[in-house]
């Protein structure tokens, strides 16, 4: 079966310390299994809140070793396929996401998958965006909890992460550790609910190193563009943080002025939303690539 790394092998913190559940060379395509944000403790609309062990959520499979990875490097993360689970579920409850201060009791709707589309209800099929929740590396310092976003990755909740994306990391620990979960059937930006239809799958990525160069924050590309991720204590700081963080990274490779790279990102940029409801909020800032090709960038 080549590199596949199954759910027996999860942990609940990127960390230095987690024991590599897979070793693997540069240039690897590695198959990834994952529960659902929940481990699979859900099963059922009816399933109690006081019956989830609420320690048991956001497990990553993994983490993976990669060779000549080490402090300093970048790794590039290209997701190749998402298979989904042919059931996923939405909820929500008392004191969580945005609207929590007004619902009164914890809610679950099971989201059946159906000829490509999420059955909400009998009148709402949502199409699927299948994407990743959790995705990311061991930090530079303690542990983070998996619910946890920040530089090294984590609960970056962002749309963009998905079938065909590239994602790049800061490397900060050798081998880097990676590992992933908490996918989506489908979750619109900001996660307001604090969850998006929660899935088990499999995920195809092929994991490479890149060498003598290094980024703060992560960064998610498409055929459409270049985005950095960036989390904070608040959203106003995780968006002017990806904005000055993206202005610094272009322009070594321009001959462009701060004034004018500012213009610019204030008529082609676009400041996004990826969750409003973690621990840290997460902004990006996404920059066409027609802007890049212009002047025939190319930053990883």
């Amino acid at each position: 079966m080549g590199n596949v790394v199954t759910t027996e092998k999860f942990f609940y913190a990127f960390s230095k310390n987690n024991q590599a559940a897979l070793k693997v060379p540069s240039g690897s395509t590695v198959v990834i299994e994952t529960f659902d944000c929940f481990q699979n403790q859900i099963q059922s609309q009816d399933t109690p809140f006081n019956t989830v062990d609420w320690n048991q959520i956001n497990p990553a499979t993994g983490p993976i070793f990669i060779e000549d990875a080490q402090p300093g490097d970048i790794l590039k993360v290209k997701i190749d396929y998402i298979e989904l689970a042919d059931q996923g579920l939405l909820s929500t409850g008392p004191g969580l996401g945005v609207m929590g201060h007004r619902i009164e009791k914890f809610t679950v709707k099971m989201i059946p998958i159906v000829d490509g589309k999420a059955v909400f209800n009998e009148r709402i099929q949502l199409p699927l965006n299948p994407m990743i929740g959790v995705i990311g590396v061991a930090p530079e310092d303690a542990p983070v909890n998996n619910g946890t976003p920040g530089a090294h990755g984590g609960n970056m909740d962002t749309t963009l992460i998905t079938t065909g994306a590239t994602l790049y990391f800061p490397v900060f620990q050798e081998g880097a550790l990676f590992g992933l979960g908490d996918l989506h059937a489908a979750m619109g930006d900001g996660e307001i609910g604090v969850s998006g239809i929660e899935i088990p799958g499999k995920v195809t990525v092929t994991l490479e190193v890149i060498k003598e160069k290094s980024i703060p924050y992560p960064f998610v590309e498409n055929d459409e563009g270049i985005a950095v991720i960036v989390s904070k204590e608040t959203l106003d700081e995780a968006a002017k943080a990806a904005v000055e963080i993206f202005v610094d990274t272009l322009l070594p490779h321009t001959d462009l002025t701060i004034a004018e790279l500012t213009m610019l990102f204030s008529a082609a940029g676009q400041v996004q939303v990826s969750q409003i409801v973690d621990p840290l909020m997460t902004a990006r800032f996404f920059v066409p690539r027609s802007i890049l090709e212009a002047y025939d960038v190319k930053l990883f």
